[in-house]
């Protein structure tokens, strides 16, 4: 393999001549050969819109040449198109700082900003430390690009994704709302409702989800860059973090804002900590409902069998004709991934030192997969299972009128004893509770008929 040298301040070190990062970057290669994991994709274009802008505020403020500025956001826009993405190979398990992948992203910056600077016919050349990170440090450009990525992901992917299975869901109760079923508490029988209804808990889970993570939004939106080092801001022009906070949301269509006190932002995530909160709900929601399809539409002679969900593949090598439940296992363990990553992102905020944390690769890496995760997985549920749950109306009428949690509406009229009675003779006779309730002599069939109608018994006057 053909290298070329590259040198930092601890001297000079081989690079492969066909990468574009330099000496910093190779160096945490070499150190850090820890897992597969690598820095978030998410990241690194955080960190360019980041460096876009701030070279663009930079020569605003008369700090850097306009021309190594247009090589700055020339060189950003190739990263954000993903024309670059080989150059970026640093994995989560470095320092904790994310010192070395800021310094991977200057370091690449300025390469491509010096190829296109030469293109240019200028003598110009970009210093990755002088030039890419000009007014800056680490210690606030990663927590700056953790919280645009952050931004970036939940509402553009977690929300929407969230919002189609929302409609579905929808629908999905609209047209179902006159399907009486038999209720279940404790995984028994319980009082009738619609299936509808049911469906409708579902519907208002994700609205509660979705309102839990738009309200965690807005403190995710505060950015820590105009901090530098330790939160005083040493090195940058005063009106630098507005200004660059003005730019990306510009360049975003977001609207950020600098973090109103510099230490806190550095040091702290507790807003992270709250917005995969909302994260975790919305998984442990996911949880519940993809457990409640599978249970409702178990069998298909042996189990519940209430619904049918579609038959996407084969679901054994040695039963034939079996089919499982796949969307909704798929679901349940990416809700599973969600909640230990909860415990990840929770402990990693909470080991911050006097002026810095130092678990912002790992808060970083957990937020985005969990985020990730759910969405996609949201989307392929309501794709692949959802839209096409469909009620079996002879399974669901045979277990409403077997059940004898009907005898619940003859509480008023009989009391709670004799309805009681009912219930257990019934059970114990295996007969139905009409016949039991007139053998019992605690009621004629003509009163039982008018006392015990399933469909009133999911809207109660």
């Amino acid at each position: 393999m053909d290298y070329r040298l590259e040198k930092d301040t601890i001297g000079e070190i081989k690079v492969p001549a066909d990468k574009f990062w330099g000496a910093q970057t190779q160096r945490s290669k070499q150190n850090f050969p820890i897992g597969t994991e690598k820095m978030p994709k998410e990241i690194i274009q955080a960190f360019a819109v980041l460096k876009k802008s701030a070279a663009k505020v930079n020569s605003a403020l008369g700090l850097l040449d306009e021309k190594k500025a247009d090589a700055i956001e020339y060189a950003a826009d190739e990263v954000l198109a993903g024309r670059v993405d080989e150059h970026f190979p640093l994995v989560v398990w470095q320092t904790g700082s994310g010192t070395q992948s800021n310094m991977n992203v200057n370091e690449v910056l300025s390469f491509i900003g010096n190829e296109w600077l030469e293109q240019e016919g200028s003598d110009l050349r970009l210093h990755p430390n002088d030039d890419v990170n000009k007014s800056q440090s680490s210690n606030d450009t990663y927590p700056t690009a953790m919280h645009i990525a952050f931004v970036l992901k939940l509402e553009d992917h977690v929300l929407p994704a969230v919002d189609v299975l929302k409609k579905t869901l929808k629908e999905k109760a609209d047209a179902f709302a006159d399907i009486v079923k038999i209720g279940r508490t404790h995984l028994q029988d319980a009082t009738p409702l619609t299936l509808g209804q049911e469906i409708s808990g579902w519907h208002r889970m994700l609205e509660k989800a979705e309102n839990m993570i738009k309200s965690s939004i807005p403190e995710l939106k505060e950015l820590a860059l105009g901090g530098t080092a330790v939160g005083t801001g040493l090195n940058a022009h005063p009106e630098f973090a507005e200004r660059v906070a003005k730019q990306i949301s510009d360049y975003t269509g977001k609207d950020f804002v600098t973090a109103k006190n510099k230490f806190h932002s550095l040091t702290s995530y507790d807003e992270t900590v709250f917005a995969h909160g909302a994260l975790k709900a919305l998984a442990a929601d996911m949880m519940k409902i993809a457990n409640d399809v599978r249970w409702l539409a178990s069998g298909p002679r042996s189990g519940l069998g209430e619904i049918m969900i579609p038959s996407n593949e084969p679901g054994s090598s040695i039963m034939p004709g079996k089919v499982n439940p796949t969307q909704s296992e798929a679901i349940t363990m990416v809700a599973a991934q969600v909640m230990g990553n909860d415990a990840a992102v929770g402990f990693a905020a909470s080991q911050g030192n006097f002026e810095l944390n130092v678990y912002k690769p790992v808060i970083a890496y957990n937020f985005l997969q969990s985020a990730g995760l759910l969405a996609d997985s949201i989307i392929s549920f309501n794709d692949r299972c959802a839209i096409g749950i469909e009620p079996n109306h002879e399974v669901i009428d045979k277990h409403l009128n077997e059940s004898l949690m009907l005898v619940t509406a003859l509480n008023p009229h009989i009391g709670y004893e004799n309805a009681a009675k009912i219930a257990k003779t019934a059970f114990e006779e295996n007969s139905t509770l009409k016949e039991t309730a007139v053998k019992l002599g605690l009621l004629t069939e003509e009163e039982f008929d008018k006392y015990v109608i399933p469909e009133e018994m999911t809207h109660p006057k």
